[in-house]
């Protein structure tokens, strides 16, 4: 790995690369969440089985989607599964054969090696938000997205020290044509970010399109040998899956790159309202799906992703940081960990319209149960809102801050000898307190989390410096992040090659805006 380093940071333009990364901004990043804590296991060895034989009828006796895809079927077939029309039958056992060719764990490449993450394990990878066709902000409100508020995200998110990776298509740039957007945001993604990324999966030849310039950021044969994209495929349940997004997936395996294969789940919906039936469900279609994958390419790095949500029984809309949402999410973790998979799961999740205190509870349930559940890649850990539809500046800011609590309670509790603090009792003593002691002078910059946004200064102090609540000093956070910002290095040569293929593939077809 340190010779392949060695090799593409020498792509980079040998000294003057070096003398431009000295004189370049620096930002502080986190290495991915190692835990010293142990997952949290809801369901007991019986309920498992319970589920895992279900799941496994459900493949058998009813069966799954796999439509407009005849490549697919046959591939099916020749594996031995009992294809009628689209309908494919997966005897019992099947699929979790193919899936055993699924590696445990895998790293993906960022063009900085100093972030790469690994990806399953005891590992957690900290991803944005992703998906919403709108963006919030105090000063603007609720609008449609465009690219410049695309690249201001990866900005924020290159900037945020407990946020490990880059995403994907952090809002849906309305201003570009449909069939052309997924090069601007690639090229965004890789200019302006030196984090790992995600591909476009929005159809096949887009995924193509992922591929080939990741060629260009990375080289071909790294590219090639190496894993340095993820993707997001999701399912539509009920077990559903359909040629576009299996089209991308079969893209992205072919090539050796990264795929979540996730359920979209609204409970009461898309799957039943009991956790034991969606837990049931869930696990066929991700069976079906990482088979699949498998199928397409042994070996090929998967994700076992379980996206979920509950549903408010009066007006049909989703909601956040529920129980059954932790239920199932929790058990999720358990299954997949049973399959050997690496697992993606929760986020930063809320349905209100506002960061504001509803925000808060919800996403701070929804993190904190994906840390417990086992989770190895978190997307929409930072800047979601109003159910998905909106990608909020505030908030972005407001969840990355408090991502950092996560990495900190992950860490355990140290129980080494400066960990115990004998020694700090024994200078104290009855009666004393712990301010001066030599324990607390030599451990406290690093005794204690710290935020960078909240603010815990005394009530005269915040009320003569303008009485500002959280938004407020987000959004100042926001204005002062995206004005500190410098690009990362990027060998100039490489930035005209991406630059050079987005103008030649965005000239080769009409504008599509459906």
């Amino acid at each position: 790995m340190n010779d392949i380093a060695a090799g593409r940071r020498a792509r980079g333009g040998g000294g003057s690369a070096r003398r431009a990364e000295r004189t370049a901004v620096s930002f502080e990043t986190a290495k991915f969440i190692q835990r010293n804590i142990p997952n949290f296991e809801i369901l007991n060895e019986e309920a498992l089985q319970i589920i895992e034989w279900n799941a496994e009828t459900v493949l058998e006796e009813i069966g799954v989607n796999f439509v407009e895809n005849e490549g697919a079927l046959a591939l099916w077939r020749a594996a031995g599964a009992d294809v009628q029309g689209e309908r494919v039958h997966i005897p019992r056992g099947l699929a979790r054969k193919l899936i055993s060719t699924a590696p445990k764990t895998f790293t993906q490449y960022a063009r900085n090696p100093e972030r790469n993450v690994e990806i399953g394990g005891r590992n957690l990878v900290l991803a944005p938000v992703y998906g919403p066709p709108f963006v919030h902000d105090a000063k603007g409100g609720r609008r449609y997205a465009t690219i410049e508020d695309f690249r201001n995200f990866v900005k924020l998110g290159y900037m945020s020290k407990w946020l490990h990776h880059s995403g994907g298509t952090v809002c849906e740039p309305t201003d570009i044509p449909v069939n052309k957007r997924h090069l601007d945001m690639l090229l965004a993604h890789m200019t302006l970010s030196d984090k790992p990324f995600m591909g476009s999966v929005t159809e096949p030849s887009r995924a193509a399109d992922s591929v080939e310039m990741a060629k260009i950021l990375f080289g071909s044969d790294f590219v090639d040998q190496n894993t340095v994209m993820t993707s997001l495929i999701n399912i539509n349940s009920p077990m559903t899956f359909d040629g576009i997004m299996m089209g991308a997936l079969e893209v992205y395996a072919k090539a050796n790159q990264a795929a979540i294969v996730s359920p979209f789940i609204v409970g009461g919906a898309m799957a039943p309202v009991t956790v034991a039936g969606t837990l049931t469900q869930v696990l066929a279609e991700v069976l079906a799906g990482v088979a699949y994958s498998q199928l397409v390419r042994a070996g090929a790095p998967v994700i076992a992703g379980a996206f979920v949500t509950s549903i408010d029984m009066n007006s049909g809309a989703p909601t956040f940081g529920t129980p059954e949402a932790s239920h199932i999410t929790y058990g999720v973790g358990q299954l997949v960990r049973r399959l050997g998979l690496p697992y993606r799961s929760a986020g930063g999740f809320c349905g209100s319209k506002l960061p504001d205190a509803q925000a808060g509870y919800e996403s701070a349930n929804s993190l904190n149960m994906g840390l417990l559940s086992g989770v190895n890649f978190m997307l929409h850990a930072c800047g979601w809102m109003e159910g998905g539809l909106v990608s909020s500046y505030e908030k972005f800011v407001m969840d990355a801050d408090q991502l950092g609590t996560l990495h900190h309670l992950a860490q355990g509790i140290a129980v080494d000898e400066n960990g115990q603090g004998m020694d700090a009792i024994r200078e104290v003593g009855p009666g004393g307190h712990f301010l001066g002691c030599e324990h607390t002078q030599a451990n406290f910059k690093t005794a204690f989390w710290r935020t960078d946004l909240f603010d815990y200064k005394p009530y005269e102090t915040w009320a003569e410096e303008g009485a500002r609540d959280t938004m407020a000093l987000a959004g100042e956070r926001v204005q002062k992040m995206l004005a500190d910002y410098q690009a990362p290095h990027l060998d100039e040569s490489i930035r005209e090659g991406l630059e050079g293929y987005v103008a030649r593939k965005k000239e080769s077809m009409p504008d599509a805006f459906l």
